[in-house]
């Protein structure tokens, strides 16, 4: 058996591959774009079929770069959560669209539920709220909406990314692969009790299929082999992208806190084995899985984060590429008074206003493109205050926070996060701690490591911000933020 881990990392707009020793180092990585479709207002879907043909593309080239599958010791899979796929048993191809977890076509029927008083439950069970990110409500929508799937009947399989991966690797040429999810991924969908298994009575609350779900399993082990590479490569590895990132991170004891900054910002709290409960809209998940056993966490989720920086990029023309934030937040002394709250689609944690909008506020004739992409920087910082609270007020306040994610690499916006939330700010070295996760869980699954403590030497140096803030200029600038946010969360009402 080879020693190096194929990680695919899935993300919401690229997929890549990529490969690690045992001790940590990155020795390759190739990514691939992937298209997002927006067929309408608050509506985003992807292509299953883009979808695994580019991770494939991805895969061969790192076995290529690896020296052959021999090479390989296991695979490691981490996945953009709650985006959904259905696709056929037989012929292994997709029956719709895979729709994504920024899609907010459920708002109604997650509105009707909540004023059903369902909410209550769903919570208690699962950890979640009633919001249309879950799969859940995705799943009974589609079934209801498109009638190739109810004719599939028993051919029909329903799955996360994590899912549809495994299947389409163990498959091969036959057709038909290994169906499975990971107990974190399952744990988002609304479905799954957080300290059992799936959940008849929420299938039957969101009109899902039982038959089509997958498999639960832990998130190291032997899922399956895959045949696409030339020899048998095991599959060892799997968790949704958070909680890989917080593997990845080393946040293994009680209190260990990571945020990570993609397309979306998400702050998770580990929390033992014990199933948290949160009373300020913060959602419980499971950290982990292992021979059974679970350990939990609890989550901020924020929907915009680096898809704000991509919009005032792509969609706005204010900016040119992404790392120039960076200097136009530098080159102004304060914000000017502007706030932009960044709900285009939706807020998260704590507000969960689905239906709110995003806002640009507080322009002047003084205000100029580097005050809008400083106050684009300080909604990182702003958001991760309001989920800093929520997380204080369930008792697991952040001593330090460790951060990832590609917007993480802007060193301005690492030093705003330590000095708005008075906190030290860890940025490790290799900031694609996803990917790292799921190297670790490899490594455990296919017995490069015994166990997580032993993998989390793959996680290298670190840099620390400190915060340098006075508690005036603090206050000052959360001040103007809740004037901002508030109004969002008014207008939505």
């Amino acid at each position: 058996m080879g020693e190096i881990l194929l990680v695919i990392d899935e993300g919401t707009t690229s997929t890549r591959a990529m490969l690690f020793t045992p001790d940590g180092r990155c020795l390759g990585s190739q990514s691939a774009d992937l298209t997002q479709h927006y067929p309408g207002p608050g509506l985003v879907e992807h292509d299953a079929s883009e979808i695994w043909d580019r991770t494939l593309a991805c895969a061969r080239a790192m076995v290529d770069k690896a020296g052959g599958a021999e090479r390989i010791a296991a695979i490691g899979i981490t996945n953009q959560r709650e985006t959904i796929v259905f696709w056929d048993k037989t012929t292994g191809e997709p029956l719709a669209p895979a729709i994504v977890w920024q899609d907010r076509r459920t708002a109604a029927i997650c509105r009707q539920l909540k004023q059903a008083g369902h909410e209550a439950m769903v919570q208690q069970r699962t950890g979640l709220l009633l919001d249309p990110y879950f799969s859940g409500s995705k799943i009974g929508w589609a079934m209801g909406e498109w009638p190739q799937l109810r004719e599939a009947g028993d051919r029909l399989a329903v799955g996360t990314i994590d899912s549809w991966l495994v299947w389409k690797l163990t498959a091969g040429e036959r057709g038909s692969g290994v169906h499975v999810t990971d107990a974190t991924n399952a744990s988002r969908t609304a479905l799954m009790a957080l300290d059992g298994g799936w959940d008849d009575e929420l299938i039957e609350l969101f009109g899902a299929s039982r038959a089509a779900l997958p498999e639960i399993v832990d998130c190291a082990g032997h899922y399956g082999e895959t045949t696409l590479f030339g020899a048998a490569i095991p599959i060892c590895g799997m968790a949704g992208d958070q909680q890989a990132a917080t593997i990845g991170q080393a946040c293994l004891a009680p209190g260990d806190t990571k945020a990570t900054f993609g397309t979306g910002a998400f702050v998770l709290a580990q929390c033992g084995e014990n199933v948290p409960h949160s009373d300020h809209r913060l959602l419980a998940t499971v950290a982990w899985q292992f021979g059974g056993k679970r350990h939990y966490a609890l989550e901020g989720s924020v929907f915009v984060a680096g898809s704000l920086v991509q919009w005032l990029r792509d969609s706005v023309k204010l900016i040119a590429t992404a790392a120039e934030t960076e200097e136009l937040a530098r080159s102004v002394a304060d914000n000017a008074g502007v706030y932009l709250v960044p709900a285009l689609s939706g807020l998260g944690a704590p507000w969960w206003e689905a239906d709110a909008r995003a806002a640009l506020s507080g322009l002047s004739f003084s205000a100029t493109r580097a005050h809008i992409a400083r106050a684009a920087l300080e909604a990182m910082a702003h958001q991760a205050h309001d989920l800093k609270t929520a997380f204080a007020a369930d008792g697991t306040d952040w001593t330090t926070l460790r951060v990832d994610g590609g917007m993480v690499a802007n060193d301005w916006m690492a030093q705003d996060l330590a000095d708005l939330l008075d906190v030290s700010v860890e940025r490790p070295a290799f900031i694609e701690t996803t990917a790292l996760g799921a190297a670790m869980l490899a490594g455990v699954g296919c017995g490069l490591f015994a166990d997580l403590d032993a993998a989390s030497a793959m996680r290298g140096a670190v840099t620390t911000f400190a915060p340098t803030m006075d508690a005036a200029a603090r206050q000052k600038r959360l001040d103007g933020w809740q004037r901002a946010v508030k109004s969002v969360v008014a207008a939505a009402d």
